[in-house]
C-alpha cells in the first residue's frame, strides 16, 4: 500500500485528498453530537470536553499530517500544517458566529473557561516564537520547549477545571448569554457506547490524517508548490474540516460554549503539533530549520486568538452583518496572511 501511495498520480492524489476531506467532514458531524452528550453525562461540562474531547479528537488527522512529516525530513510542512490549522479553525468561528443568528456568539458563550483556554493558546505560540530564537540547544534531538509546550498545556487544563469548581470571575449575565446547563435527557446510548463511538470516529479521523499527508507530499513534489502553501492551503484545512463541522453541529445544538471550547482548546492542543514533531523530527531543533514565511503564522495565530479573546471579553451583543467586529478583524487577518504566503 506504501508503494502505490507514493506512486500516485496527481489526479489521484486530489482524489484521495478530497475523499479523505469528506470523510473528515461526515466524521466530525457525528462526532460533535457524542461529545456533547459525553459532556452531559459525565458531567465534565462543555468547557472541558470542547478542550481534551473534542478539541483532541479533531486534531489527529491534523497531528498525523505534521507528525509523518517530520519523520519523513519535511519540518516545513509539518509545521505550517500546526500553524495554519490554528489560524484557520480560529477562522472557522467566524462561520459558527454566522450561523447563530440570535447574538454574536462570543457574546452567548461567554465563559471563564473559553478564556483561560485562549490566554493558555497564547502563551503556548509565545513557547514556538522563544523556541525560534532561543539557541539551538538539544538533548536527544529534541529541544527544551518541546518539554515546556507539554507541560503548560496540562497546567493550562488545570486552570480550566479548577475554575469550573472553584470559579473566581464570571461575565455578566444577558438576555442572550446561553448557559451550560445539562441536557436532561439521557439519551438512548449507554456510556460505554459512548466512548466507543468517540474513541472509533477519533481513530477513523487519524487515518484519514495519514493518508492526507501522503497525497499532499504528491501534490506538492507534481504542482512545484512550496510545503509551506501545501501546508497552510490544503493540509491545515483539510484536517481543521472536523472542527468546522464540529463547531457549526454545537452551535445548531445550542451547546454554544462546547462550540467556542472546541475552537480554542483544539487550537492550544494544535500547538503540541510543533512538539510532537520536534520529537519526530531526526535533523535537531525543528523550530530552527522551518522558514520565517511559516513562523509569519506564529505571530498571525498570536493576534488572531488576541482578538477573539477581545471579543469574549467586550461581548458585542450585536455587530456589523449581525456577527462580532472581532469575526470581522479574523477574517482580514486571515486573507492578509494568505495574501503574505503567496506574494513571498
Amino acid at each position: 500500500m506504501l508503494t502505490l501511495l507514493s506512486d500516485m498520480s496527481l489526479t489521484a492524489a486530489f482524489t484521495l485528498f478530497s475523499a479523505c476531506a469528506a470523510i473528515i467532514g461526515i466524521v466530525g458531524t457525528r462526532l460533535a453530537r457524542i461529545v456533547d452528550d459525553l459532556a452531559d453525562r459525565t458531567g465534565i461540562g462543555e468547557a472541558i470536553a470542547g478542550a481534551v474531547l473534542l478539541g483532541m479528537a479533531t486534531s489527529l488527522s491534523g497531528i498525523v499530517v505534521s507528525v509523518s512529516s517530520a519523520w519523513t525530513g519535511k519540518p516545513e510542512l509539518a509545521m505550517s500544517n500546526a500553524l495554519g490549522g490554528i489560524a484557520v479553525q480560529t477562522l472557522f468561528l467566524t462561520i459558527a458566529d454566522m450561523a447563530y443568528r440570535r447574538a454574536n456568539l462570543e457574546h452567548a458563550a461567554a465563559s471563564l473557561g473559553n478564556l483561560i483556554q485562549g490566554a493558555l493558546l497564547l502563551c503556548l505560540l509565545c513557547l514556538l516564537l522563544l523556541g525560534r530564537f532561543t539557541p539551538e540547544w538539544t538533548l536527544w534531538q529534541i529541544h527544551p520547549v518541546t518539554p515546556l509546550l507539554f507541560i503548560a498545556y496540562l497546567f493550562g487544563l488545570k486552570l480550566v477545571k479548577n475554575a469550573q469548581t472553584r470559579p473566581m470571575w464570571a461575565p455578566t449575565r444577558t438576555r442572550e448569554t446561553h448557559e451550560d446547563q445539562p441536557d436532561e435527557s439521557p439519551g438512548k446510548l449507554t456510556l460505554m457506547r459512548l466512548w466507543l463511538l468517540f474513541l472509533g470516529l477519533a481513530l477513523a479521523i487519524g487515518l484519514t490524517g495519514w493518508l492526507l499527508e501522503r497525497s499532499a507530499t504528491v501534490i506538492a513534489t507534481e504542482t512545484g508548490l512550496s510545503q509551506a502553501a501545501v501546508g497552510v492551503l490544503l493540509t491545515s484545512v483539510a484536517t481543521s474540516l472536523p472542527e468546522l463541522v464540529t463547531t457549526v453541529a454545537a452551535v445548531r445544538r445550542g451547546a454554544l460554549t462546547l462550540a467556542v471550547a472546541g475552537i480554542i482548546g483544539g487550537n492550544a492542543f494544535d500547538t503540541l503539533f510543533a512538539a510532537a514533531s520536534d520529537i519526530a523530527y531526526r535533523g535537531g531543533s525543528i523550530y530552527h530549520v522551518i522558514p520565517d514565511q511559516v513562523m509569519l503564522w506564529v505571530a498571525l495565530a498570536v493576534l488572531m486568538t488576541g482578538v477573539l479573546m477581545l471579543g469574549l471579553l467586550h461581548r458585542q451583543e450585536q455587530g456589523p452583518g449581525r456577527i462580532g467586529f472581532e469575526s470581522l478583524v479574523i477574517i482580514g487577518l486571515y486573507v492578509a496572511g494568505i495574501a503574505t504566503l503567496m506574494v513571498n
